[in-house]
């Protein structure tokens, strides 16, 4: 059997093998874009230490306050690109006709100036859609990223990139995790401010990876602080989530039964969760637990589960099948659309039809069978894993 020490540097050394050298000064606005080229017009909120390279903007080090940035990235013409693939530069500056580019980047230096651009932005629908990145991951990484996204996916919905401070090494994993701690009430803030907006009429939130578990905290501080989540906060997509089973299931609890719904993208063949689960001391994660037996219980309780174990991955990690695979890129669009899995509305799975997810499993589809209708084995299962139990007094989920 492999030693513990083995399996965590082979880990690393896949992590290490996943990363690639950008490089620098990519922030730095260019002259024009091209024919065919797209617009990706994002604010930026991050809790990073603003960096003295204007080609960086913003370091992995934590900051005592929140900056905001209005940032538009161009995307190069469809003819020249795969849908899930971000085209880095090869060197500053990059050709808006084959690399991703940035066009503009502006300080947004107070609230007034936010809400300007809530409403320049908001679209016909006023949607806004969160994103929150994952572990190992730079300023620019998580700019470029989320510009792909929100590109492919094809959301009609204001792009807002909540981004805090990791220091982008593999090494770092505790820094990162306590990073999301310190970085919870400035999400809480963001998702506040904008819920509080006019201008905003509906609010969706996508992370990813250790993203999810700062996510996840900051909607169950919300909902006990203020007895409840906002309406407006409708839809939640957990990708790859890097939490702790039995933490999820106590934010789950405590969020209280008036909040969004869950959709979880998960696979049994995530490597970087298999290390994470190592080092959080053997604890399951989330994102790569095998939730298809819980499927229809838990879809009841408004948590869809996308099972991506079968689907190519792009990445030696198969840990960001979310965003650079071409047909979970459209499954993620259609969800992030407000399209949902369960409760009268078509499924994906009608929507895209398999053959397109290329084996995908959309274990929460359309599945609205009431748990009392389940075998009492199924029942004990499910109650093991998110069942009410805790401290007297505790909210509890509704069976």
């Amino acid at each position: 059997m492999m030693g513990s020490s083995n399996r965590l540097v082979i880990g690393l050394c896949l992590f290490l093998g996943a990363c690639a050298t950008q490089p620098s000064k990519i922030l730095v606005p260019v002259a024009a874009s091209v024919p065919g080229a797209s617009r990706v017009d994002m604010l930026v909120a991050t809790t990073r230490k603003p960096a003295s390279d204007p080609g960086e903007l913003f370091t992995g080090e934590r900051a005592t306050a929140i900056s905001l940035t209005n940032i538009v990235v161009s995307v190069p013409p469809d003819s020249n690109r795969k849908v899930g693939e971000i085209q880095w530069p090869g060197r500053s500056p990059g050709n808006p006709e084959t690399d991703f580019v940035t066009l503009k980047v502006a300080p947004v230096l107070s609230t007034n100036a936010a809400m300007d651009w809530y409403r320049r932005n908001r679209g016909s629908k006023r949607r806004l859609l969160v994103f929150v990145h994952g572990f190992n991951n730079t300023y620019s990484d998580a700019v470029y990223r989320f510009a792909q996204i929100s590109h492919d996916a094809g959301i009609d919905a204001s792009p807002v990139l909540f981004t805090w401070p990791s220091r982008a090494s593999v090494f770092d994993y505790v820094y990162d995790k306590e990073s999301t701690n310190f970085s919870r009430h400035a999400l809480e803030e963001l998702l506040l401010g904008a819920t509080r907006s006019p201008d905003v009429g509906e609010v969706t939130i996508l992370a990813h990876s250790m993203g999810s578990w700062l996510v996840t905290e900051a909607l169950r501080d919300i909902a006990l602080r203020d007895k409840g989540i906002s309406a407006k906060i409708r839809n939640v997509v957990l990708a790859s989530p890097d939490i702790d089973l039995d933490v999820f299931r106590r934010q789950i609890i405590e969020m209280g039964s008036k909040r969004p719904h869950f959709t979880i993208f998960s696979s049994r063949n995530d490597r970087a969760l298999a290390l994470s689960r190592w080092l959080s001391g053997d604890v399951e994660r989330v994102g790569a637990a095998d939730m298809r037996p819980y499927a229809a219980a838990l879809a009841a309780l408004g948590i869809s589960i996308i099972d991506t174990s079968d689907v190519k991955a792009g990445d030696p990690l198969a840990h960001n099948t979310f965003a650079d695979s071409p047909e979970m890129v459209r499954v993620l669009g259609q969800r992030l659309s407000g399209q949902s899995l369960a409760g009268g509305e078509a499924s994906l799975t009608e929507q895209v039809g398999m053959a397109a997810l290329g084996g995908a499993r959309i274990a929460g589809a359309a599945v609205t069978a009431p748990v009392a209708a389940m075998s009492q084995a199924s029942r004990r299962q499910l109650i093991q894993r998110f069942g009410a139990g805790g401290t007297p007094g505790a909210r509890t989920l509704d069976y």
